[in-house]
């Protein structure tokens, strides 16, 4: 299948899970983890506080998939491990409850971007610099209000980090499997 099917796919998969009950059987709910509902550590990422956040995400991702270009494997496989990353990270932090794809999106950025400047593309490692600079600065001086007050919600700044750091690592380890920004 090519790459924007998938991309319908996951939109509607997406999509799906912002009714109930699967909302609340999907969102990432530090309790639930706990008590041994370990799908929600990737599910979380898949569910959105409202459909203005879902939207947001979901532009991002075709955003992402519009410029990279990734095959359909590195797609998936990154969407995957990066959203398994980023909910095992969070376990790590005072957060109790955490919905949305936008720390598996900067992660997915960070890692097509480190690839494609790893495989010769210079200007590339502006597009590293500047995510690398937009969560050191959240970090810092916090998040957009009018995008807290868009999705009804706190932004999770620590996925954003998460997402980054664990972008930039599967960059790293998987370069030699990663197509040529040429193919």
């Amino acid at each position: 299948m090519n790459l924007y099917l998938w991309l319908v796919i996951i939109s509607m998969v997406c999509a799906g899970l912002q009714f109930e009950p699967l909302s609340s059987a999907a969102a990432w709910q530090l309790s639930a983890i706990q008590h041994g509902q370990w799908w929600r550590i990737l599910t979380g990422n898949f569910t959105h506080t409202n459909f203005a956040h879902l939207a947001m995400n979901l532009a991002g991702l075709w955003l992402i998939s519009y410029i990279f270009k990734p095959t359909v494997r590195l797609l998936l496989s990154a969407l995957v491990l990066i959203s398994l990353w980023v909910g095992i990270a969070l376990l790590m932090t005072d957060m109790s409850s955490y919905v949305g794809l936008s720390g598996t999106l900067h992660g997915l950025f960070a890692c097509f971007a480190l690839q494609e400047a790893r495989q010769g593309r210079r200007s590339s490692w502006l597009l590293v610099a500047g995510v690398l600079a937009k969560v050191i600065w959240e970090q810092c001086y916090g998040s957009s209000l009018g995008t807290e007050a868009l999705i009804q919600a706190r932004v999770a700044t620590e996925a954003h980090l998460a997402g980054v750091l664990g972008g930039l690592l599967l960059a790293m380890v998987n370069q030699r499997q990663c197509p040529s920004i040429t193919e």
